[in-house]
């Protein structure tokens, strides 16, 4: 079996953080999802639990960081292309999201970052595959 992660996140308004990762294209898992939390599938082996503010605080004795004046964080993923990291990064936008900085372009490899509406900072990288082989030889 792989090794599957879990990121768990504090977020304000559940529904609304559903809304806007629906709106990027991603789904949600009903056996781990209810009034407290939500299961982000982000892939087969990666999921985001988007849990609301005073149950997030169940689970640990710290504060929950102020994702709008800190950054707990960088969730970064990979995309297949570059057109990927600008769909999804477009999508962020549309659906309330901001940018967390400019695109930055490497030629071998291409990003761009956006804050969700937690200020959750993600970030969207492709690499050229046919680089990575260049620096594995």
């Amino acid at each position: 079996m792989s090794t599957k992660i879990f990121v768990n996140l504090p977020v304000k308004d559940l529904a609304k953080s559903r809304d806007f990762f629906s709106q990027l294209g991603y789904g949600f898992n009903a056996q781990f999802s209810d009034e407290n939390a939500a299961c982000l599938v982000i892939s087969e082996d990666i999921f985001a639990m988007l849990l609301t503010e005073p149950f997030f605080k169940s689970f640990t004795k710290k504060d929950i960081a102020d994702s709008r004046t800190s950054t707990e964080a960088m969730i970064a993923l990979s995309a297949e292309s570059r057109a990927q990291v600008d769909d999804l990064c477009d999508k962020a936008l549309a659906a309330g999201g901001s940018p967390a900085g400019d695109p930055q372009d490497h030629g071998f490899m291409y990003g761009r970052s956006f804050y969700d509406l937690d200020d959750h900072h993600w970030e969207v990288v492709w690499m050229d595959p046919a680089a990575i082989e260049q620096q594995q030889a």
